[in-house]
């Protein structure tokens, strides 16, 4: 009874910071900032705010709480995501257009499931829920990271060029020159094991043959994108992918998301603080698939693969950010020897298409739809990055994303064969 009490006292514990942090995301921000979608890939931040309301109202209150009683019946049609087996819900691409409800009636929501979610993990059974808690504090992590990317685009695209709020100094240069740390080869394990939390598609651990490889000690900068940029690497069709180059020129691209030309000519970079000055000694970051292929490919190297990538970094130990203050601290490149910048700075593009480990099996029931249903057509990205919550940049753990995307905190690291 202790064990079971203490474990509930810790999770409710939790959920009320995770709770808290994801209203303080939005503190500061005026309504009409929380009800913008700025493009069909991103979503407002007030839909955001109900969703992850919604998860814990839909998959634990409804089937676990008696008496419980939905804020708002038609909330279960707005603010679900992309759950088929829970019901119908309103197109990804119109979540801008539910001004109604407004951002005081979502506060009111967040309240009414937050106080019903606590009265449930106070009842005793807290220890049968926690996978699934679990499963929503995390995923509300997820969308907290969502929020700064998809506020990031939306302030993008105002021409007076908000900033958000001091949430981050900019991505800290490079403190070396860098150089290629060798890896061995062989029959190694991958995947997550054991005690501690993971999403399903980080399983089941598994065994893979590699071959001697090098990965670079850091991250690529501005300045080397630069150069590629001055070479004619978004002109040069030699360097791109078929499907690369047709969104080059579709969507004219010349650089990274973000970067604008100022009155000198020069590079500036549009930042959650605003717009500065490009830093060349900063990880390169917001480009896509497509653009990491291309650079690699002009370098003479490659992008390494999700299980290289993972076996260099298993060992190393992620610097958590701090989501909870609203400062979220990079991971300094330090001088040294060994990889820098593996968690924390940018997400990592691998080459390696998302799809199910050998012997991945969804789990039963509407939360199967989490992970295994994006199966296809994406990439894997590695490492987590300056707006990743704690405790989700791990070794194991795989993000991903169409290679067309580029609004999320990605960046590049070489590798090539030994």
């Amino acid at each position: 009874m202790l064990k079971t009490a203490a474990k509930a006292g810790g999770l409710a514990d939790r959920f009320r910071r995770v709770r808290a942090t994801s209203a303080e995301l939005a503190g500061g921000l005026s309504p009409e900032d929380q009800v913008v979608q700025s493009m069909p890939d991103a979503s407002p931040v007030k839909w955001h705010l109900a969703h992850t309301t919604w998860f814990f109202e839909t998959f634990l209150l409804i089937p676990n709480l008696p008496g419980y009683r939905p804020f708002d019946p038609a909330f279960g049609y707005l603010f679900n995501s992309y759950y088929e087996t829970v019901g119908a819900r309103h197109p990804r691409p119109r979540r801008g257009l539910v001004t109604r409800p407004g951002v005081a009636e979502v506060a009111a929501y967040r309240d009414h499931v937050d106080a019903a979610m606590l009265t449930l993990l106070e009842r005793g059974d807290a220890e049968r829920l926690a996978p699934l808690v679990t499963l929503g504090l995390s995923h509300e992590e997820q969308h907290q990271e969502l929020i700064l990317m998809d506020l990031l685009h939306l302030f993008s695209g105002n021409p007076i060029a908000p900033s958000y709020r001091p949430y981050r100094p900019a991505l800290r240069g490079a403190a070396h020159e860098g150089r290629w740390i060798a890896v061995d080869g062989g029959i190694v394990a991958v995947g997550h094991e054991g005690e501690g939390f993971a999403f399903d598609n980080e399983g089941p651990r598994h065994e893979v043959l590699l071959r001697p490889f090098r990965l670079f000690s850091r991250l690529v900068t501005n300045g080397e994108w630069r150069a590629f940029i001055e070479d004619g690497g978004y002109r040069n069709p030699a360097l791109w992918l078929s499907d690369g180059w047709a969104t080059v020129n579709a969507e004219g691209w010349e650089a990274p998301a973000y970067w604008r030309r100022g009155e000198d000519g020069g590079w500036r970079e549009f930042t959650l603080l605003g717009e500065h000055p490009l830093d060349e000694d900063a990880p390169v970051c917001h480009v896509g698939f497509y653009e990491a292929d291309a650079f690699a490919r002009w370098a003479g190297k490659r992008l390494p693969t999700e299980a290289e990538w993972e076996t260099a970094a298993t060992g190393l130990s992620p610097t958590g950010n701090t989501l909870g203050s609203g400062l979220l601290r990079p991971v300094a490149a330090a001088a040294g020897d060994g990889l820098v910048q593996m968690f924390g700075d940018c997400w990592e593009w691998t080459a390696s298409a998302y799809s199910g480990y050998p012997g991945f099996r969804p789990a039963a029931g509407a939360v199967g739809e989490y992970n295994g249903k994006f199966m296809a057509n994406q990439y894997v990205l590695r490492g987590g990055c300056c707006a990743t919550p704690d405790g989700h940049a791990r070794a194991t753990y795989r993000n991903f994303f169409y290679p067309h995307q580029r609004w999320m905190f990605s960046g590049v690291r070489l590798a090539e064969d030994a």
